[in-house]
């Protein structure tokens, strides 16, 4: 068990990130959705390829047309590159503020439960990093892979495929994103199940936290899903604010577990509700009464019968 002092200065630490992250956590949030919205607006907007004009080359008799039926579809995207590229630049910056918020909350959990798994920080250091790297490499290279399609001669289904997908740049991507994000999830829900465990975040919080990391695996769900990776690091901003509703969990100032009660309990206030509390039953709690003997309480009683 940490000694007093040990807690002091732990409880004093987490304070002291906290303030620095809460503003950057609650602008995350929004700096998130908008670079969803920016890749998803620009992406919508791109000539679509029907089954029938996708087939249209073969139907004709030509398995290998000169000119693939989906390169507008790659011109759009390189001519978009800088949109594209921006939303990536957002995205890569929420997922840093992400990562530090995720730290936040695994070190203060470890802390408070030293049986936690330990390679829940490596994880979402590693995942976290990783899909922010990812999030704007991606859109770099393809700026690149269809540019260079554009510029060529060759604008058959083979070139469309390497400048899309099988190119050697696409591939490192692909894998580098599969194993950062796989990481993440597990770091991310690892993280929100022991900080319910001691106490640090509300129930609700921490099953929208485990939802949010799936749909931050799976961007391609869209924009209108994306609000609730979102929301919960706007949720986690206004935490860190110290402008929770119900106040503070208790187990932040405590600088120990304060596990929350099971569904339908009731559940005592902030760390604010519990330090008043304490100190309004200091406050009401009597003096203790020394004994008296019965002659000098005699007298004490005459002496107030005659000023009556």
């Amino acid at each position: 068990m940490p000694s007093a002092s040990e807690i002091r200065e732990q409880v004093a630490a987490e304070t002291e990130r906290r303030n620095r992250l809460a503003v950057p956590a609650f602008a995350g949030g929004f700096v998130y959705l908008l670079s969803a919205i920016v890749i998803a607006s620009t992406i919508n907007s791109a000539p679509t390829v029907g089954l029938l004009q996708g087939l249209a080359p073969a139907i004709s008799g030509d398995a290998n047309p000169s000119v693939s039926p989906r390169a507008p579809w790659v011109r759009y995207v390189s001519h978009h590159s800088l949109a594209l590229i921006a939303g990536g630049a957002l995205a890569a910056l929420a997922l840093v503020v992400l990562t530090l918020i995720l730290l936040l909350l695994a070190n203060a959990t470890r802390f408070r439960r030293p049986k936690s798994l330990a390679a829940t920080r490596p994880l979402v250091l590693a995942g976290g990093l990783g899909l922010a790297l990812v999030s704007l490499g991606h859109e770099i290279v393809s700026a690149i892979e269809t540019h260079n399609f554009v510029v060529g001669h060759d604008h058959s289904n083979h070139a469309v495929e390497r400048a899309l997908v099988t190119g050697t740049a696409n591939n490192l991507i692909d894998y580098i994103e599969l194993l950062a994000g796989l990481a993440l999830v597990v770091g991310m829900i690892a993280t929100m199940v022991n900080a319910i465990r001691v106490g640090l975040i509300p129930r609700w919080l921490g099953m929208v936290g485990m939802l949010a990391a799936v749909l931050i695996f799976l961007p391609e769900t869209g924009a209108e899903l994306q609000v609730i990776p979102a929301f919960w690091i706007v949720m986690m901003g206004v935490l860190f604010l110290g402008r929770w509703s119900s106040g503070d969990p208790p187990a932040w100032a405590a600088g120990e577990a304060r596990p929350w009660p099971p569904r339908g309990a009731p559940r005592t206030g902030g760390a604010r509700a519990v330090a008043a509390g304490a100190a309004g039953a200091a406050a009401v709690t009597p003096a203790p009464v020394q004994p008296t003997s019965g002659a000098s309480s005699g007298k004490r009683r005459r002496k107030r019968g005659a000023r009556r």
